[in-house]
This record gives structure tokens, sequence and C-alpha cells, in this order.
């Protein structure tokens, strides 16, 4: 039953994940980069590659290229086809590594707010122990005054 508990646990996070991820739409803007970045490419590669038989295939050759799948299953054979398979291995880095970061800022942007909230309680526990302090300062500074006058009246008095 506990296992079944972390399952709908671990379910909901994602889930939640998913939404925070999705609600910035940049991440939508990625995606549909990528999409249109595999299409565009695919076009050309069965343009311009003779090993390229069909446009699905080489929508597919740009997809698996770009994601660093690789299944090898299509690929260019021409000089500019291989150039461009090159280029699209770029682009696929600098996407997933744009991908990443986003995720990550989601992920640490979802805890900001307790962040934020155990910062400013700690300030104001750091205010009210500087209260306490000035407090304790100012009676230990009276109590100074009053030793002060009593050890005058003491040697006053023993001289007298």
């Amino acid at each position: 039953m506990r296992v079944l508990a972390e399952c709908h646990n671990a379910v909901l996070w994602g889930n939640r994940l998913i939404i925070d991820l999705f609600r910035s739409r940049k991440l939508g803007y990625l995606v549909l980069l990528a999409v249109m970045v595999a299409l565009v490419v695919g076009l050309l590669l069965f343009l311009i590659d003779p090993n390229i038989n069909s446009l699905l295939d080489g929508i597919w050759s740009a997809w698996v290229t770009m994601t660093h799948v690789g299944f090898g299953d299509v690929v260019p054979v021409s000089f500019f086809g291989r150039l461009l398979a090159a280029a699209l291995i770029l682009f696929g880095l600098v996407f997933f590594s744009l991908f990443t970061a986003m995720v990550s800022v989601t992920l640490i942007g979802r805890y900001m707010d307790v962040l934020e909230e155990n910062v400013r309680r700690i300030e104001q526990e750091a205010g009210d122990i500087q209260t306490g302090e000035d407090r304790i300062l100012a009676e230990l500074a009276r109590l100074h005054e009053r030793m002060d006058v009593l050890e005058k009246q003491l040697t006053s008095t023993q001289f007298s």
C-alpha cells in the first residue's frame, strides 16, 4: 500500500512539474522550434541526399540526429547531407542544454517562495535578537552607572 502512495505522489509531482514548465510558454516555444527545425532539415535532407528516400525518412533522420539517438537506419551519405546533419547535431546540443536549463529553473523556482519565507523569518529573528541584545546592553550600562555611584558613595563614607 505504501508503494502505491509513493507512486501516486510521484505522478502528482510530475504533473505539477509539467504544468509549471508549460505555464511560462518558453518550453512550448522551444519544442515548437525543435519540431520546425526537424521538419525543415528533414525536407532539405530529402531534397539533397540520395539515401533519404522519402520526406518522412528525412524528418525521421533529422529528429533522430537532433536528439542524439542516432539509430543509423536512415543516414545521409552526401557531403551536404552530412554537413546539414552536423549542424543539426550542434543545434541538438543547444536545444537540450536549453531544455535542461528550463527544467532546472522551473524546479528551483518552485522552492523560491519557501526560501524567501525562510529568509524573512531568519531576518525577523535576527532583528528580535538584536533588539534583545540592545536591551541587555542598555541594562548593563545602567547597572554599571549604579555601581559607579555606589562605589563613589562607599569610598566617600570610608574616608569621612
